[in-house]
Order: structure tokens, then C-alpha cells, then sequence
């Protein structure tokens, strides 16, 4: 299991770099080809050109995007990747504010070694406050 955790652990810092990089492909190369992403309960994102412009409307909306690794659990099958996402709501139509949110994808991995399927969690309702109020102060 160290092993295997060390590798998961190594994989979801090259994920956190892609997001930080702000290359929408980079991010979607790290899921299988036929993989999916899926944000909260919306509509799921399948295929690395769906996945890509996923990650690339939250690149738009926040320009600055930063997104902390904050670490990676392992249950069986399933991995869980929690994450904090950092940034300025600039992108056309934003607010200006800047939101601060944790939350965490829940990755199912496959025979290639990539994400098939990541079912990602995140408070809407908090983000969306941030959205209008801004980010609370620490």
C-alpha cells in the first residue's frame, strides 16, 4: 500500500501543477481517453476535449487560479483527492471577488493508470456567497 499510496500521492501533485499551469489539456491528460469528470451533481464531462473545457471555464472565470494540493486518501478502489481552489473571479462577467473553496474529487482509476472517472465535491451554495461577498478573511 506505501507504494501504491507514494505513486497516488506523486500523481495528484503533477494534477495540482497541471491546474496551477492553467493548460485545460494538461489537466484533462491526466484522465483515461474516454474518462469523466463530474462537478457537484451537474452533468458529466466525458472524453479529454469535454474535460478540457471544463477546466478551462474555471481557468476563465478566474485568471490567477491557484489550487492547493491539500492531501490524497486511499480506500480500496477509490482515491480521494482533496483540494483547495484559490482565486480572483475576473474572468468576463465576473465579480471581482476572490473565492477560497475546498472540496475534493473522488477518483475511480484505470487499467492505464489515469483517472476513468472523477466525481468532484465542492459547497456550491458557499461558493457562490464567496462569489458575491468575496472570500472570508483569515
Amino acid at each position: 500500500m506505501g507504494v501504491m499510496s507514494s505513486r497516488l500521492n506523486e500523481f495528484a501533485a503533477r494534477y495540482t501543477a497541471a491546474w496551477c499551469s492553467h493548460d485545460a489539456a494538461s489537466v484533462a491528460s491526466f484522465h483515461a481517453e474516454d474518462g469523466s469528470l463530474t462537478i457537484n451533481e451537474g452533468p458529466p464531462a466525458v472524453g479529454r476535449a469535454a474535460i478540457t473545457a471544463a477546466a478551462q471555464g474555471f481557468m476563465t472565470d478566474f485568471p490567477d487560479l491557484v489550487v492547493r494540493l491539500d492531501r490524497v486518501d486511499v480506500d480500496n478502489d477509490r482515491v480521494r483527492y482533496h483540494r483547495t481552489l484559490t482565486g480572483t473571479n475576473t474572468g468576463p462577467g465576473g465579480t471581482g471577488n476572490t473565492v477560497r473553496i475546498t472540496g475534493h474529487e473522488e477518483w475511480r482509476m484505470g487499467a492505464d493508470g489515469r483517472i476513468a472517472e472523477s466525481r468532484g465535491h465542492f459547497d456550491e451554495a458557499e461558493y457562490r456567497r464567496q462569489l458575491h461577498a468575496g472570500a472570508p478573511i483569515r
